[in-house]
């Protein structure tokens, strides 16, 4: 049994036409760290509002162990909360802030002292008893709100954006702080972000959020790898994408997953079937190529290659481990469109053809497995 259970959960504001929640169905496992990944207003925070008891469900279930918990107050759910504002009282010093979950549950002065400690510890905070919040920088406020919503032993760890407000160095850093709180306490979390760089460092599962339902739910790794939709793919991880036509016939090769498509300029190309659906034939479908899984030639050399599209070169920018090219693609364009489509590339600077400038024809090629069709 999951040690959480969203059935068919909605959740409704008033006067409002569409559930921020929306036939919810999700379990989540003892252990571990999910993340509620999704843009603004996509029912992640809501999700977790309802998991905290700040929200009530409009209709459906919510179980902890089995046990509906829908009516249940916030704080006889014994789960610890990190707010992206870290909530941490001014007045009080960082040891009382973390010893306040404490002392609201009678709990003993010699154990509230050897509990804070060790929760202070455990984020490297236990030579700052006694400073005031606004006396801690703003990645130090974030250990404490985490040492308060652990100090009591909670199960289940919910985290509302809570490194936002943070600079991208100390965000990096309480990523891998919070990583590690996860692996040695062993304790359930689920956070919820925006970011899909802390998605893909922090989780074991991320639940992609888009108008209040989940649109996949799976390892980084196969939401990268194999995503279930362009929603999907263009929001975990850069993406291209361009629409194509499914060609007639011959257009699927179900035995190696592969479909030909073919542009609004009559190229065609192949690419991989996403999720094993394969639309119609003369379907307007979905072509995605991630930017990493692009090669680029000069335009000469390349005429025969399959899946190469030509187009202009717009830009080039070297950005340390890789080049960023921008190029203009007359391959997709419409005829008498205004302005072809742009693609952008990430090349290795070894991969990058000799003398290439902004201006030149070039072109941009994938393999048909690097590819999905949508």
């Amino acid at each position: 049994m999951a040690l959480i259970e969203f059935e068919h959960v909605f959740k409704r504001y008033p006067g409002s036409s569409n559930a921020a929640v929306d036939d919810l169905n999700l379990h989540i496992e003892a252990g571990e760290f999910l993340t509620l990944l999704g843009p603004s207003g996509s029912g992640k925070t809501t999700t977790l509002m309802l998991l905290a008891g700040f929200e009530a469900p409009s209709s459906g279930t919510i179980r902890l162990d089995g046990a509906s918990i829908e009516s249940l107050p916030p704080h006889q759910r014994n789960m610890g909360v990190v707010f992206q504002s870290y909530s941490l009282f001014p007045h009080m010093t960082v040891a009382q802030n973390v010893a306040f979950p404490l002392s609201v549950r009678k709990v003993d002065a010699a154990t509230i002292a050897a509990k804070v400690t060790a929760a202070l510890t455990k984020v490297h905070l236990e030579n700052y008893t006694h400073r005031k919040p606004n006396q801690l920088s703003g990645g130090q406020q974030q250990r404490v709100a985490l040492a308060r919503a652990l100090v009591f032993e909670p199960r289940l760890v919910l985290m509302d954006e809570p490194l936002s407000a943070l600079d991208k160095k100390l965000r990096e850093e309480m990523q891998l702080e919070i990583r590690r709180l996860h692996r040695e306490l062993g304790v359930t979390m689920v956070f919820v972000t925006h970011d899909q760089s802390e998605a893909m460092t922090l989780s074991d599962r991320v639940a992609v959020f888009n108008q209040g339902r989940i649109e996949q739910l799976a390892s980084p790794q196969e939401l990268y790898d194999a995503p279930a939709n362009p929603f999907v793919a263009s929001f975990l991880g850069d993406n291209n994408m361009a629409t194509c036509t499914l060609e007639a016939g011959p257009g699927l090769d179900p035995a190696a997953g592969l479909a030909t498509l073919r542009t609004a300029s009559g190229q065609n190309l192949q690419a991989r079937i996403c999720a094993g659906k394969a639309p119609p034939d003369n379907a307007s479908v979905k072509l995605c190529v991630r930017p990493e899984f692009l090669w680029v030639a000069n335009d000469n050399t390349a005429l025969a290659t399959p899946n190469c599209l030509r187009g202009t070169l717009l830009d080039l920018i070297h950005q340390g481990d890789h080049w960023r090219l921008v190029a203009r693609l007359d391959g997709l364009g419409r005829s008498g469109a205004a302005e072809a489509p742009q693609w952008f590339a990430k090349i290795s600077p070894g991969a990058l053809p000799a003398g290439l400038v902004v201006g030149q024809n070039v072109c941009l090629g994938f393999r048909p497995e690097d590819a999905w069709v949508f």
